[in-house]
C-alpha cells in the first residue's frame, strides 16, 4: 500500500524534474536549482514513507519483538542518563 508520504514524495520529485526542465529551457539557473532541490526533497520524502511502511509492517508482524527492542532502548537510555 502506498502511504501519503510516498505519494507526496513522488509528486514532488516529478514536479522538481519538470521545474528543472523548464529552467533548462529558459536558461534560468535559479529555477533549475529549485527543481533539483524539489527532486531531492521528494526522493527523501518517498524514502521516508517507504521506511515507515516497512517499520509499521514489521511491528504488526511481531509486536513482542518490537516491544522488547523498545524496552531495551529505554533501559539503555535510562542507564546512560544516570551517569
Amino acid at each position: 500500500m502506498v502511504s501519503k508520504s510516498e505519494f507526496e514524495g513522488t509528486a514532488r520529485e516529478f514536479g522538481g524534474k519538470a521545474q528543472d526542465a523548464v529552467g533548462a529551457l529558459a536558461g534560468d539557473t535559479m529555477t533549475r536549482a529549485k527543481g533539483k532541490w524539489n527532486q531531492a526533497a521528494g526522493k527523501a520524502q518517498k524514502t521516508f514513507g517507504e521506511a515507515s511502511d516497512e517499520l509499521r509492517d514489521g511491528i504488526a508482524g511481531s509486536p513482542l519483538t518490537a516491544l522488547g527492542i523498545v524496552g531495551g532502548i529505554c533501559f539503555a537510555l535510562g542507564f546512560l542518563s544516570r551517569r
